[in-house]
């Protein structure tokens, strides 16, 4: 008797049948009736807890554009005091979510890598489609929405649209599953002088679709999308604002997005 409700005790110590053994035992391996816990639980709560701190969102914020910043630069973008703003970027550059550099006298921060960049502009996505929000838009609000950057490449409507048109002609291919350059948008790029060829041992994504927070639809990212955005700043299209993320579409920049993407912003 004891023998037998010994047999009949599960691994876990439920109870089980002798028929329900040998049935599991007849299937082949042995597999858990209820979901096994899940360990990447603790590091996203890590990763939410460092983000969801209303300094820090602002320091990632203001870091958004690619560029790096000083601790004092990011103590103002945080509206925090400097001692304050150390003790922020300490637990930043602990979690892996900046890297810090030294220059001479000083330290630059910058975002550890484009995925923490597409985790924080992803937040900004499913903001926008939060609680609403009663305020009207700042004229800052309405420049980030004609034309900013994503980390290293355009947003916004100018994105967009600078996406759309190499679609459209099919030089760029954009789905669910990522992005790719056709033969006909390789020539057009290398024609503008855009800069295709990654370094060897880069593991950055050639060509996705990044979903922009403030038009719901795809602008270009990955490598080809940062080359597309440092040609249009080196050839004075583009212009970088400061402190903000918004860029300036210059008078030559206007022309020369009309005239090869046909583009009005």
């Amino acid at each position: 008797m004891e023998a037998n409700r010994g047999a009949a005790q599960g691994c876990h110590g439920g109870i089980v049948s002798v028929e329900s053994e040998t049935l599991l035992r007849d299937f082949g391996p042995r597999r858990p009736l209820w979901p096994l816990p899940m360990s990447e639980g603790p590091y996203i709560a890590e990763a939410a807890a460092l983000i969801g701190d209303p300094a820090r969102a602002n320091m990632l914020a203001g870091l958004m554009d690619g560029r790096a910043l000083t601790a004092s630069e990011l103590a103002l973008t945080a509206r925090v005091a400097p001692s304050t703003a150390s003790g922020h970027l300490a637990k930043l550059v602990e979690g892996k979510l900046i890297a810090v550099t030294s220059s001479g006298r000083h330290r630059y921060y910058r975002l550890a890598s484009p995925s923490v960049a597409r985790v924080l502009e992803s937040l900004m996505d499913l903001a926008v489609d939060g609680p609403p929000r009663h305020r009207p838009r700042t004229r800052c609000e309405e420049a980030m929405a004609r034309a900013r950057t994503c980390y290293d490449h355009f947003a916004g409507r100018l994105g967009v649209a600078i996406a759309d048109s190499l679609v459209g002609r099919k030089q760029v291919v954009l789905s669910d599953e990522g992005g790719l350059v056709t033969e006909a948008g390789r020539a057009f790029l290398t024609e503008l002088g855009v800069e295709l060829e990654r370094p060897r041992n880069s593991r950055r994504t050639f060509c996705r679709p990044c979903l922009d927070w403030s038009e719901r639809r795809w602008h270009i990212g990955g490598a080809v999308g940062a080359a597309l955005a440092a040609r249009a700043f080196d050839l004075g299209w583009t212009e970088r604002r400061k402190d903000s993320r918004a860029i300036t579409v210059t008078p030559a920049g206007e022309r020369a997005f009309n005239q090869l993407f046909d583009i009005r912003l």
